[in-house]
């Protein structure tokens, strides 16, 4: 019980500290109309390294233990939170055939693409074994792809309600015939493998590390409803200064809840059903990457300064529970008796 809660601490220490510690950055970069795009990338990767820190402190002495993988992992992200704070800090703008771009920026994408390589290569060089004790391990892909395939299914459904809503039913059907959105589709797709360290970085500290230890203190259900709360709280600082404007991060963050909560119970139900980490860090992967592709826009710049109103609240609130909460229900949600 002491290594658990001490675990928990490092974990705390890591993901939520240094979060909020680049919060301050953020406000200070906002306030300096500086390019903040490297934060929300960066912060992708706490989780993950909160989990390695705590084994890597409380079990050092397990021969089972990846330490080469949980090593290189920590210390690239400790480069991206140099990256980050030197963006805020040191900014510098470099051109591009034309177009300004954040000197950071730049480097810290190409660390990250780079850090995967090496992330898959470490990864298999761990061995079966030790990816099995440590949750790193992937299987059962028959129901696997289904509950992929049924994500991407439940996500396209919610942007055609969506689009009903605001009367763009017209322009939703010309995005999904044009070639280009499935060219773009299916480009993003092959993206997965070069920037996996950050959807990694989420889903090991969510889903393979919080999730259980919540669920067994707070019950099947309570656990995951519990870890949706504190994972949109995580979100706060680039709710604030990233995916909307400062005067709407209240409005971002209760948004945020409703995403959290909602999409959590499903990833939690795919990765209970599979005990396949891999299935909430595709998943996770396709959420944040299917909304450039089916905007339009093709840009990743829709996920910023989006406008979000209270009036929205609602309507996302029942949808997306309409659409990925009633998992909740199945079978893998009820407590055995004792």
């Amino acid at each position: 019980m002491q290594t658990e809660k001490k675990q928990l601490l490092i974990y705390v220490i890591v993901a939520y500290g240094i979060t909020y510690v680049q919060g301050l950055l953020m406000w200070y970069g906002y306030g300096k109309d500086l390019d903040l795009s490297a934060f929300p990338k960066a912060q992708m990767l706490y989780p993950a390294a909160g989990v390695m820190m705590a084994y890597l402190i409380t079990k050092k002495e397990d021969k089972n233990l990846p330490k080469t993988f949980y090593i290189f992992f920590v210390a690239l992200t400790a480069v991206l939170v140099v990256c980050t704070a030197a963006s805020v800090l040191a900014p510098k703008n470099i051109d591009l055939m034309g177009t300004m771009f954040s000197q950071w920026g730049l480097i810290l994408e190409c660390i990250m693409i780079g850090g995967s390589v090496i992330f898959w290569l470490l990864l298999l060089a761990s061995g079966n074994e030790k990816c099995r004790v440590y949750g790193l391990n992937s299987g059962h892909w028959n129901i696997s792809v289904l509950m992929i395939l049924l994500f991407i299914g439940l996500y396209l459904l919610r942007f055609l309600i969506a689009s009903a809503f605001r009367g763009q039913l017209s322009e939703f059907g010309k995005i999904m015939v044009n070639p280009a959105t499935w060219s773009m589709f299916f480009t993003v797709l092959m993206n997965f493998f070069i920037s996996v360290v950050a959807f990694f970085g989420e889903e090991y500290g969510w889903r393979y590390y919080l999730q259980p230890l919540l669920q067994k203190k707070f019950g099947l259900k309570g656990g995951v409803i519990l870890l949706g709360c504190v994972w949109a709280v995580w979100h706060l600082p680039i709710d604030f200064f990233y995916y909307t404007t400062p005067d709407m991060g209240l409005t971002a963050l209760a948004s945020q809840f409703v995403t959290c909560i909602s999409l959590g119970l499903f990833m939690a139900y795919t990765y209970m059903k599979t005990q396949n980490i891999w299935v909430p860090i595709i998943i996770h992967f396709l959420n944040n990457n299917m909304a450039v592709v089916f905007s339009g826009t093709y840009s990743a710049d829709v996920l910023q300064n989006q406008q979000i109103h209270w009036g929205d609240i609602p309507v996302a609130l029942v949808i997306n529970l309409l659409l990925f909460g009633w998992v909740i229900f199945l079978k893998s949600f009820k407590e055995k008796k004792e």
